[in-house]
């Protein structure tokens, strides 16, 4: 039987990995930092009787990391597939949002994964067999605001995973990073700014994610891939998920940098029109 560990599984793309992944048969290790609120998930897992073990682990801490996977490896030898779905998002301006936010985000979204790597990464490569997959976002190819710092951590994790591919193929070891579109979770639908600010952008971009959310994609479909680089034997890096994931990558590579910042430095009027024209979408 084939073992999996995916991290942050209480909700949305992590749960529905979990899920996707115990029904097709493998022993998976499900981590969050809170299991006692996972009661619905333990209830899931026992009526269709999937081989899935819910375990506390907090991807922020080098210490619930190593604890948690050496208590995995007390009781089973290999983890085959490696999901670092852990994520958080923050969102603002570059000048109002706390230095904290910043942290935050690249601590569990960057750091968080390295961590879990390092853990599991001397295993797999004495095995010489193991796949990583970290779950990105189109956020590692385009950077606007308000998602400044949650693109950041994204552009960094897209970086140090194309690194690691080139260190880790010799070693038979597969790398593959998944990039979803605007999906149907809490995260995708918690994109506004609560008061007011002094730039647009946050009110904009909640309207272009409300307005996409019309017609959801549900976290399934990220799942459902994850699941299929796993089977698959591909080398390939990386995979957009979602109706919108390579368009939206598409489009920004067609524009220069300049005619990116010109584009979001607009006016309300022009930006509402253009995102209207080119996408169909009324963000208003």
């Amino acid at each position: 039987m084939k073992t999996v560990l995916i991290t942050g599984t209480s909700k949305g793309i992590g749960l529905e990995t979990a899920l996707t992944f115990g029904r097709a048969g493998y022993k998976v290790f499900a981590t969050m930092r809170n299991p006692e609120n996972a009661s619905e998930f333990k209830q899931k897992i026992a009526s269709e009787s999937l081989d899935i073990s819910i375990h506390k682990m907090d991807v922020d801490s080098d210490a619930s990391v190593n604890n948690c996977i050496d208590s995995i490896f007390d009781t089973h030898e290999n983890i085959d597939v490696l999901v670092n779905n852990a994520g958080i998002e923050r969102h603002g301006s570059i000048e109002e949002m706390p230095m904290d936010d910043f942290h935050s985000v690249m601590n569990t979204n960057y750091l968080g994964v390295l961590r879990c790597t390092k853990a599991l990464l001397p295993q797999m490569r004495k095995n010489k067999a193991g796949c990583i997959i970290n779950i990105a976002s189109v956020a590692g190819h385009i950077s606007n605001s308000p998602l400044g710092a949650y693109a950041a951590s994204k552009h960094a994790l897209e970086a140090i995973s194309e690194a690691l591919a080139q260190e880790v193929k010799p070693f038979n070891v597969r790398v593959a990073i998944v990039e979803p579109g605007i999906i149907n979770t809490e995260m995708a639908n918690n994109i506004s700014v609560d008061g007011e600010s002094i730039y647009p952008h946050s009110k904009r971009f909640s309207g272009l994610f409300s307005a996409s959310l019309k017609t959801p994609t549900p976290p399934s479909l990220v799942a459902n891939k994850i699941l299929e680089i796993s089977e698959s034997n591909t080398w390939k890096l990386r995979h957009p998920v979602g109706p919108d994931a390579e368009p939206f990558i598409a489009w920004r590579a067609s524009m220069s940098d300049e005619e990116w910042v010109d584009w979001n430095a607009v006016n309300d009027e022009e930006w509402y029109n253009s995102v209207e024209r080119d996408f169909g979408l009324n963000a208003r």
